[in-house]
């Protein structure tokens, strides 16, 4: 296993990947397992994401991102869809925390009620958090494959009408990112140019 700074250090977005790569169920299976640890607002694991691998998907999915080769080229091309109402699913993802005695009733309806109350009938609210969340586990699968030796491509650029009816989205999910990965290609940049720490960083 790398060592994590040398991994945030060294991965970087690829367009160019090996189309003769392939990566295993149980190998896609691993990645996101590792991103469901990613943490979400009140643990409401908004996201889910779909696998695009056969021959065809990817043709249909290079389409819908505008010609874009490396989601045909990519091993896989992951496509992360977040859910608007995930704050109704609590009192079932939480349960078990009850059940071990690791929170009281007390705390487990003040969990939900305080989720409720930010998001139930709020949709800005609901929508930011399901693209925060997608993004947290992106990342967080983007980091699991750098680890393994691939290499990764987010993509927003894509026909989001067409993403959703091509996968059958429910009317309280929306694509919100796809994400290529794959063994690379030659012909990728190096990592891009990033701002100084005193560009970004103040401290009060």
């Amino acid at each position: 296993m790398s060592n994590t700074v040398d991994i945030i250090k060294q991965r970087t977005s690829a367009n160019n990947f090996d189309p003769t790569s392939v990566l295993s169920t149980e190998e896609i299976e691993a990645l996101v397992q590792l991103a469901i640890e990613t943490p979400t607002s009140f643990n409401m694991q908004n996201w889910r994401v779909v696998a695009i691998t056969s021959p065809a998907a990817k043709e249909e999915f290079k389409a819908l991102a505008y010609g874009q080769p490396k989601v045909k080229d990519a091993a896989v091309t992951f496509a992360f869809i977040g859910k608007l109402n995930g704050y109704q699913d609590l009192p079932t993802l939480i349960k078990p925390l009850l059940d071990a005695k690791a929170i009281d009733q007390a705390a487990y309806d003040g969990w939900i009620g305080m989720a409720k109350g930010m998001y139930e009938g709020h949709p800005q609210n609901q929508r930011d958090e399901a693209i925060r969340s997608s993004a947290f586990a992106a990342m967080t699968l983007m980091y699991a494959a750098q680890d393994k030796g691939l290499v990764s491509g987010p993509m927003i650029g894509f026909d989001a009408t067409g993403v959703a009816q091509a996968l059958g989205l429910g009317e309280n999910e929306f694509p919100v990112l796809l994400l290529a990965v794959g063994k690379p290609a030659p012909g990728n940049w190096p990592r891009k140019p990033r701002k100084n720490l005193s560009e970004v960083l103040s401290i009060k």
